[in-house]
């Protein structure tokens, strides 16, 4: 009898670890955010920031690339973002962001090689791109 209840416990904690396990990845694979079953109202902006080439630099210690994913909400899964600080040494830049030549975080470079640093509005993003998003 208590065998049983030994390996009972055993499974319950296995099937917590890969709930626990399941929801982790799924943050890491969407930026921080949980996934929703309902669409954003900004998913269709952002998908349009994608789709016209538009491109996101950043750090993950970076406070403005916080602010600007945090801005983007659950959407900013569809924004081309582009990680800068290397894992290993943060404080080296990833070789992609090198030859992109990025100085400052976030840089946004469009698909004319125009560029702004630093954070963006949605009304910038949107005259700059001609996407539309919803106030």
């Amino acid at each position: 009898m208590f065998n049983k209840i030994i390996i009972g416990l055993v499974w319950v904690a296995v099937g917590i670890a890969i709930i626990w396990a399941a929801g982790f990845f799924i943050m890491k694979k969407n930026n921080g955010f949980p996934v929703a079953d309902i669409s954003s109202p900004l998913d269709s902006f952002a998908q349009c920031l994608f789709d016209k080439d538009v491109k996101m630099y950043g750090a993950d210690w970076c406070p403005h690339c916080q602010n600007q994913k945090k801005l983007f909400g659950t959407s900013f899964k569809f924004i081309n973002y582009i990680e800068c600080a290397d894992p290993i040494n943060p404080r080296k830049q990833m070789q992609a962001c090198v030859d992109a030549d990025i100085s400052g975080y976030p840089t946004w470079i469009f698909s004319d090689n125009q560029r702004i640093e630093g954070e963006v509005t949605f009304d910038r993003l949107a005259g700059k791109t001609g996407c539309e998003y919803v106030k």
